[in-house]
């Protein structure tokens, strides 16, 4: 065990939160930080675009006060002497009398002439569940500080927002109450973190054992846990849309797919996957996989798209979170038995790619043939989306929607199914189980990574670092290869496929 310096010694609304839903992580956030898992790309972004939705938040309050980064007690010390304003306050934090417990307050609000109201600002579009447990520690913190709390709020993402020049604060957030929800569960806070509290103090790190509940584990602190490395073929988290069917089946202690009990009720997917891993092979309904290659008309294109999405619209006409296209990728077969050609389109620039985007689509794709993606759905909201932006593209859009077919169908109807697809229909999944074809030796292996780097080279990222000319020509590379094995993997699926119901009939 690591020596851990006093500031890791407060249990903060973070820890509070990540506590009550693994134990192994809070005991690790107070005795051994340094071994906790390192923040990944995605992650830190949304940590980013919380940082940037909570500054524009701040515009809504143009006489608060700004308490910067310091220490908890230097902050404590500073925002009780603020109080005194009686203006609004910005990361004001304060020690509970039990000098256990700290919290630092997005915004406090005055209310008449003793009391605040809490403003948690979130950069998603709803109120999630975990925020009121959040707020909650929060309130009890302040309380115990001695400060008394009138109302809480989240203020959150208006999804509706439609940016129209400079980002209009009032407009872009929804303000929801949640004093009842709050004042709920504020009571139980106390027992949480004694609770808590003697988690951190155990001698030894507590970790998955066989039968204990299962709960999520979004950080991956459990990824290198004894349970796991004896139990390497343990599969149960894998079933297809498992939920609580696989929670409670690992609590029950079955911890492999083909150990279910006869008798335990399974969807017909989940039945067809059950028989797959018991005997560790491949199923296939040739019938349903004939009729669906049957639909396809030549030539084909094989079209995927790679997008990005942000909090606060970056250009006029955006929504929050709504998807720009900034690259797509064209395999093209003309007739069957033919080497495929490729077609390319990467946006250049901090402009807004989408008018781009859609003229050099239209050239890549001919007026005749199907065009196969994976997962319709994205590709047709985008191209939807598309024609809002550029109206003059509505006639050929609509003519090229007809002629969409869907790869992901029939994996997504296990049509066919494979147990190294670990109980997934992605084609990140599928592609290596059908084809061996992997995206593990890519630098940019996943459309996460791809949205992200894209964004790094024609934006920037947080607190203004920009890329260098050499990471440009690399990132874009990349995402060149990326794109392209999307599409590549796309006609390698479908050639099998094919073999597949052709040898089935030899």
């Amino acid at each position: 065990m690591q020596n851990v310096s006093k500031e890791h010694t407060y249990l903060t609304k973070s820890r509070y939160v990540n506590g009550l839903n693994c134990a192994k992580e809070i005991w690790l956030m107070f005795n051994d930080p340094k071994s906790l898992p390192k923040i990944d790309q995605a992650t830190q972004n949304r940590f980013d675009e919380g940082h940037k939705v909570g500054e524009l938040a701040k515009l809504l309050f143009p006489t608060g006060i700004e308490i910067t980064k310091i220490s908890p007690k230097d902050n404590d010390k500073i925002s009780r002497e603020l109080l005194k304003e009686r203006r609004p306050l910005f990361e004001a934090g304060f020690i509970h009398s039990d000098g256990k417990c700290y919290a630092r307050a997005d915004i406090l609000v005055p209310s008449g002439k003793s009391e605040w109201d809490i403003i948690e600002v979130k950069s998603a579009a709803s109120v999630k569940e975990y925020y009121l447990d959040d707020i909650s520690f929060q309130k009890y913190c302040y309380e115990g500080a001695g400060l008394k709390i009138r109302k809480s709020f989240v203020f959150y993402v208006n999804k509706e927002y439609v940016k129209d020049g400079d980002i209009n604060p009032q407009d872009f957030f929804m303000r929801g109450e949640v004093t009842e929800s709050i004042d709920a569960k504020v009571p139980k806070v106390h027992e949480n973190v004694i609770k808590l509290l003697k988690i951190t103090k155990l001698k030894e790190c507590p970790e998955f054992t066989r039968g204990e509940n299962y709960h999520d584990d979004p950080h991956g602190v459990h990824e290198n846990d004894r349970f796991w490395k004896e139990n390497p073929d343990s599969d149960i988290l894998d079933m297809y849309r498992g939920g609580k069917k696989a929670a409670e089946l690992f609590d029950f202690g079955i911890i492999k797919i083909k150990d279910i009990p006869e008798d335990y009720e399974l969807n017909e997917k989940q039945i067809i996957q059950k028989m797959a891993h018991s005997s560790a092979g491949t199923h296939t309904n040739i019938k349903e996989l004939n009729t669906f290659i049957k639909r396809i008309n030549y030539p084909i294109y094989f079209m995927d798209f790679e997008s990005y999405a942000t909090a606060i619209p970056l250009y006029d006409g955006l929504r929050p979170y709504q998807q720009i296209p900034f690259q797509f990728s064209v395999h093209v077969l003309k007739n069957k038995g033919q080497k495929p050609t490729h077609i390319s389109f990467l946006a250049k620039g901090s402009k807004d790619p989408r008018a781009k985007f859609i003229a050099e689509l239209k050239k890549a794709i001919g007026t005749k043939g199907s065009i196969l993606v994976y997962n319709q759905s994205f590709e047709q909201s985008i191209l939807e989306k598309l024609v809002q932006h550029s109206p003059k593209y509505k006639k050929w859009v609509a003519s090229i929607i007809p002629r969409l077919v869907d790869l992901l169908v029939p994996f997504r109807n296990f049509h066919y199914y494979h147990p190294h697809q670990k109980g997934s229909v992605s084609l990140k999944h599928v592609l290596p189980a059908l084809t061996g074809m992997t995206y593990g030796d890519l630098p940019i292996n996943n459309g996460s990574q791809a949205s992200l780097s894209y964004l790094f080279i024609t934006h920037g990222a947080y607190l203004g670092k920009h890329a260098t000319k050499k990471e440009m020509r690399e990132i874009r590379n990349d995402l060149e290869k990326y794109c392209g094995q999307d599409t590549e993997g796309m006609v390698r699926i479908l050639d099998k496929l094919e073999g597949i119901c052709q040898g089935s009939q030899d």
